[in-house]
């Protein structure tokens, strides 16, 4: 099971439980998707060379992921970042609910075996990976649709 998605697991449980009870009638909005979103920072310069190397295979992870019904869309974002400690690469996951969190990291873990291999190759790329980036942030937010 990987670290991120049991983060992303606790923190959305500790979310919903310190929101203060509300009455459908009294929001100006409704829920709408749930988005896990992940924000990495490039070493200077590697930006190319990360992406290529990175993107194809979340491509197939996230077309597995979409095929399975655990995910509705995925985008990529980049930029400049805004000083030396932001980051410059954004993925964005959209999900349907909350819900599809309950046993994603088993359902998560069997995508990348099929798609990756097994545990050591997987983290042979995860050490790679850790040369030109570095995480910055990971969290889980939920869409709200005015009304």
């Amino acid at each position: 099971m990987s670290y991120p998605i049991r983060a992303f697991a606790v923190t959305a449980a500790a979310a919903l439980l310190a929101l203060p009870p509300a009455h459908a009638e009294d929001k100006s909005y409704t829920e709408g998707h749930v988005w896990m979103i992940t924000m990495v920072k490039v070493k200077y310069g590697m930006r190319d060379t990360y992406l290529n190397e990175v993107l194809p295979l979340r491509k197939k992870i996230e077309e597995e992921s979409k095929k399975e019904g655990l995910l509705l869309s995925s985008h990529t974002l980049v930029g400049d970042p805004s000083n030396r400690d932001d980051f410059d690469v954004m993925y964005l996951q959209e999900l349907k609910n909350w819900g599809v969190l309950d046993g994603l990291s088993a359902k998560m873990d069997a995508i990348e075996e099929k798609v990756i291999g097994p545990m050591d190759k997987q983290n042979q790329i995860v050490v790679k990976r850790a040369e030109v980036r570095e995480v910055l942030g990971e969290k889980a937010m939920q869409e709200l649709l005015p009304k």
